[in-house]
């Protein structure tokens, strides 16, 4: 079957997560992605543990292997002039390049959007930074952490009447980083196609979070009622939107918002006189919880589930990574995939987050090793055997 994004040529100057996040599906939707690495020690997401061993007995991160899956590697020193012409050769036939240095940076290198655009105008050049290209913070390192921080989120994640705590996973780097970029970078494909014309994108992970908090924003904009860690409807407050541990110390999510879930709930565990409170907040909020905390140890979880999940109630088990992977309706999506890698053999990874039945995505090669690529690609621009192990001694790749 084709891939949607076939002959889609992207330069990845990006290293560690929201970058390689955001080429990653670019990659699994087909497009040719080449990351360009630096010549000292590349994506030093490649050199933390997990490893794995592959077949010739070279040491693997598992995790950079599934995130850079269809991504092709070559190592080129963009301080040296020889290797900004190479660069620019590359650009010159490229669709995109994302970058996620600090601002400034790839101006210093000469690889900006103004000096590119000038070899290729309808390339697309998207940067990727936490505060974005402008503004007080633009210049300060940050991680997840201090993105959504400061743009409202940090103060929503914890228990009610405790501090706030970290978010489980990085939010800003995988959904307004990574995610951003991509429906960024479609957008401008599609507008090239439609203008003849490329252009520059400002992605901020900072941006995003705020862009995520539309309703939360549009209700402070109104009341000016600055909200509570834990303390919001969705956040942990309400007793019917919590998670409950069960009598076999695992947990329950109880999702029952709406009227008709919340009855049902209540006639399951025999508490009618709560059944009228369809948001049970006010004087009874800290009853009702208490209650649901002690009801739901008396079974286990996977008691309850069974006991609740043919009822409009919306209940889910937490699981445990191992219990995701053996999810007989997590399998049956295909979320989890087992690709024969000529490296290392069947390898379990992640599957795909949509299913296009047309053009669906696809793993079609191994994540690859350090500069793996130099001499095919290389080659590709006309460059001799002599002009690349010259290239090597000079240290420009």
């Amino acid at each position: 079957m084709p891939l949607p994004l076939e002959d889609i040529k992207i330069l990845d100057l990006s290293r560690l997560l929201p970058g390689p996040f955001a080429t990653l599906l670019l990659g699994d939707l087909g497009a040719d992605v080449l990351k360009i690495e630096d010549n000292i020690q590349g994506d030093y997401a490649r050199w933390r543990e997990p490893y794995v061993k592959t077949k010739d007995g070279k040491k693997l991160n598992y995790t950079f292997y599934c995130l850079n899956r269809n991504k092709k590697s070559i190592t080129l020193n963009l301080k040296t002039e020889k290797g900004r012409k190479i660069f620019y050769k590359l650009a010159k036939n490229a669709d995109i390049i994302l970058e996620s240095f600090r601002p400034g940076v790839v101006k210093k290198l000469g690889v900006d959007y103004e000096t590119i655009k000038k070899i290729n105008p309808k390339i697309i050049y998207c940067s990727l930074t936490g505060y974005g290209q402008n503004g007080n913070y633009a210049n300060m390192v940050g991680h997840d952490l201090n993105y959504i921080s400061v743009a409202g989120l940090g103060i929503l994640t914890g228990e009610y009447g405790g501090n706030p705590h970290p978010p489980g996973i990085q939010i800003a780097d995988l959904g307004t980083g990574g995610m951003n970029c991509v429906i960024a970078i479609l957008s401008a494909l599609i507008a090239r196609d439609k203008f003849d014309l490329g252009q520059y994108i400002d992605v901020a992970m900072q941006d995003g979070i705020v862009y995520w908090l539309v309703r939360k924003f549009a209700e402070f904009i109104v009341n000016n009622k600055e909200p509570q860690t834990g303390g919001e409807r969705l956040t942990g407050y309400l007793p019917s939107y919590n998670i409950y541990q069960t009598k076999d110390g695992k947990y329950i999510a109880l999702g029952a918002l709406e009227e008709k879930f919340w009855k049902n709930l209540c006639q399951v565990l025999n508490c009618p006189e709560y059944s009228e409170e369809p948001s049970p907040l006010g004087s009874k909020r800290d009853e009702i919880h208490n209650f649901l905390k002690e009801k739901f140890k008396e079974k286990t979880r996977d008691e309850w589930f069974e006991q609740m999940k043919d009822i409009d109630i919306c209940i889910s088990k937490v699981n445990e990574f191992k219990e995701v992977l053996d999810d007989e309706h997590i399998k049956s999506r295909n979320m989890f995939i087992e690709f024969n890698s000529p490296k290392l053999g069947p390898s379990k990874m992640v599957g795909f987050p949509f299913k296009l039945s047309k053009t669906p995505c696809k793993v079609r090669f191994d994540a690859p090793e350090y500069g793996e690529h130099n001499y095919e690609v290389l080659k590709s621009l006309g460059y001799s055997d002599k002009e690349i192990e010259r290239f090597k001694n000079e240290k420009v790749i």
